[in-house]
């Protein structure tokens, strides 16, 4: 395969991915914002902006941190290239570029939910019309990777795919841990209360284990609880051991497809092996945010080897 032709596919998913995730950081930004807090929404939407990494950008188009401006510019904005409106135009214009290495299901699946997004009236888009919306987007990415998942032959295109979904899946489960974990947590007095259930609750939500995590932990919601079914609860698959578990496969796959090995599939096992020795004890003890911090370097490490790699620039 081309690099050209990998370069696309990879980056195809992670645009579909990153949709789907800033549609997630919003609904679970929505959310918190609604309930009742000292300063309003304002350090939920600060804080859905630097998970997204879109604060920068923001602030130089805005002062303020009002709703309204951060829903547009997080949805539709093309000068935000990680807007649900960027993603979608660049994950169509690279499948576009490579169709043939496609299945029509992929294709039709991805080129509607863009056709369909670009029309919508954004006037028209009301506070209460913005659930539907997020669970659309949701629902679009959820039809393409089916797609993907039940007609791509298993070769290398499948395997591409995978790593860019999975990178992005694993980048995006760390940002909303590392940066809301922080934000979110309560003062002493509020812990198990309502409002600290309802903010956990909302985080849960926003990588759709709000249910299963009361069928692994029969419990209320603790902090420890939390960040130990994203980081490393292996049957929880937006967390990020299951992501890593992922990636090694499918690299390993490449590897194989190709009679060749490289240095990817090592980083990859080196990140998996540090997720499955570690336990939340130790991880709390030598700090939260640093482990997080260590992994979306290593994370985006490895992207940049898979990109060298596989000449992903030819």
């Amino acid at each position: 395969m081309l690099g050209r032709t990998a370069n696309d596919l990879f980056w195809m998913s992670r645009y579909i991915e990153r949709a789907e995730n800033m549609a997630r950081l919003l609904e679970v930004g929505y959310r918190i914002a609604l309930l009742p807090r000292e300063g309003g929404g304002e350090p939920e939407w600060f804080s859905t902006l630097r998970s997204a990494g879109c604060e920068q950008g923001f602030l130089e188009k805005y002062k303020t941190y009002a709703t309204d401006d951060v829903v547009r510019y997080m949805l539709f904005d093309p000068d935000n290239f990680s807007s649900v409106y960027s993603c979608l135009s660049t994950a169509r214009r690279n499948a576009r570029a490579q169709r043939t290495a496609m299945t029509r299901e992929m294709w039709e699946s991805l080129n509607s939910a863009w056709i369909e997004f670009a029309a919508i009236n954004q006037k028209a888009l009301t506070s209460d019309k913005l659930p539907p919306l997020f669970d659309w987007i949701k629902e679009r990415s959820a039809l393409f990777r089916g797609a993907l998942l039940n007609t791509i032959l298993r070769n290398d295109t499948f395997y591409f795919n995978q790593l860019g979904t999975f990178l992005e899946r694993a980048d995006n489960t760390a940002r909303i841990l590392d940066v809301k974990y922080y934000v979110l947590l309560p003062h002493a007095e509020l812990v198990g209360g309502e409002i600290d259930n309802a903010q956990w609750s909302a985080i849960l939500r926003s990588v759709s284990a709000h249910r299963s995590y009361h069928w692994v932990y029969r419990e209320s919601y603790k902090p420890w609880r939390v960040a130990d079914y994203l980081i490393l609860n292996r049957q929880m698959p937006r967390s990020l051991r299951s992501c890593y578990d992922e990636i090694a496969n499918a690299l390993a796959e490449l590897n194989t497809y190709y009679g060749a090995t490289n240095g990817c599939e090592t980083q990859a096992r080196d990140t998996l092996r540090l997720l499955s020795e570690a336990n939340m004890t130790t991880i709390f003890q030598s700090g939260l945010h640093e482990f997080l911090a260590d992994f979306i370097g290593r994370n985006n490490g490895l992207g940049s080897a898979i990109s060298k790699t596989y000449h992903f620039a030819d």
